[in-house]
């Protein structure tokens, strides 16, 4: 008798056992079915952020393909190690027109041996070279390229110096020095310049010199019209400072003939 009552409540259990089951997993869903919705809600805020740095547009992006020369253009030069490896020489030249569009860029090898690429900073690598131009007819060709032109870029001095030329200082627009840009009368890097004044980052890894002769541009451009007004004034006040000279050269030179024909006499 005992035998059939237990086989009797067996059953039993095993449905008060399901229903548990049932009400446990009924709350689980009602559960579920709160914090999906504000799981997918809080997604859905998070989208526009992302949809907005995606679709912001790089301020050094060209906005448009036309690769012609223009009255001012930008230039800058990647540098490898000759000699000892602590003289520079030209490895890469580029020059970018006013709208940021390359209208040069060349890879040069060097008149001495290379025996530091300095890949790190350069992005220059042996087999860049293997095939560059020679000195003399990228110096040539940079040189037909600025001559008569605004040429933008950053301590230019450097460039100049690897290209064995020189520029016009009234037509040298160097973002290392326009006076705005300095920081207690110092020079500040154009990676620094290109986050504060255009909000990009660049030179985070191996130098494009494409990108930094577009950033030199744009900063100038940007801020054209009080830079241009400041060399205006800047040629207005050394005249003024030549004629100042003159005449009083001028007068000095009659006071000491007056004195000369006072004495004769």
């Amino acid at each position: 008798m005992k035998k059939q009552k237990q086989t009797q409540l067996n059953p039993n259990w095993l449905q008060l056992q399901q229903k548990l089951n049932d009400s446990k997993a009924s709350r689980s869903f009602k559960t579920l079915d709160k914090v999906t919705p504000e799981s997918i809600l809080g997604k859905r805020k998070e989208r526009p952020d992302e949809e907005s740095n995606d679709s912001q547009i790089n301020p050094l992006t060209p906005v448009n393909d036309d690769s012609s020369l223009t009255d001012a253009v930008a230039m800058d030069c990647e540098m490898v190690g000759v000699g000892q490896g602590n003289k520079s020489a030209l490895g890469r030249v580029t020059l970018v027109n006013k709208w940021g569009n390359v209208i040069y860029d060349e890879f040069v090898r060097p008149m001495e041996r290379v025996v530091d690429f300095r890949t790190k900073i350069s992005g220059i690598r042996p087999r860049d070279l293997r095939k560059a131009k020679d000195f003399w007819t990228a110096q040539k060709k940079v040189s037909e390229l600025i001559n008569g032109r605004i040429l933008v870029g950053h301590a230019l001095s450097n460039d100049f110096k690897a290209l064995l030329l020189s520029h016009p200082k009234k037509d040298i627009r160097d973002t290392s020095e326009y006076q705005p840009f300095l920081r207690s009368s110092s020079r500040r890097a154009l990676r620094h310049l290109a986050a504060e004044h255009l909000g990009v980052q660049i030179q985070t890894g191996e130098h494009c010199p494409i990108e930094d002769a577009r950033a030199a541009m744009l900063l100038y451009q940007r801020h054209k019209k009080e830079w241009e007004k400041s060399i205006k004034d800047q040629f207005r006040f050394k005249q003024k400072q030549r004629k100042s000279k003159q005449i009083k050269k001028h007068k000095i030179e009659e006071a000491s003939n007056e004195n000369h024909v006072e004495i004769e006499s």
